[in-house]
């Protein structure tokens, strides 16, 4: 079911803010698919259609994926799925690594898993610009 990023609705955003595990799925160079279990936070008034951010390590497989795509970023999508309910977000992500665009992206992940990660010098932010969500939650 499509759901409207720019009015995704109550319910669609409150089942982004409940503690679910992810999935990431980025393209591998060879362009076979890499799904990674992760935690994600979705901004829905972040940009023009909402942002998600995963926070990980700049030395992962996934951020090497990203880079890989080059400075336009890559196609990625998240999802979580709760018994019948689900949601995906899909759009073109780049890695930042600016230390205020870091800090805020584990803020938002304190916030939902309830937990702040230790510090990691080596951690980056994959930032999903969004184009396209589905889901029934």
């Amino acid at each position: 079911m499509a759901i409207d990023l720019r009015d995704p609705g109550a319910s669609y955003v409150s089942f982004w803010r409940e503690r679910h595990m992810c999935t990431l799925t980025t393209l591998r160079p060879d362009g076979t698919p890499h799904v990674v279990p992760v935690g994600v936070t979705y901004d829905p008034e972040g940009g023009e259609r909402g942002i998600a951010r995963i926070i990980t390590n700049r030395h992962s497989r996934k951020v090497a994926n990203v880079r890989a795509a080059g400075p336009e970023g890559a196609r990625a999508a998240v999802c979580q799925v709760d018994v019948g309910r689900w949601a995906t977000l899909e759009g073109r992500a780049v890695v930042r690594s600016e230390p205020d665009v870091v800090a805020d992206a584990v803020a938002r992940y304190a916030r939902r898993y309830g937990r702040t990660p230790t510090p990691n010098p080596d951690r980056v932010v994959i930032e999903i610009t969004l184009t396209r969500a589905m889901g029934r939650a």
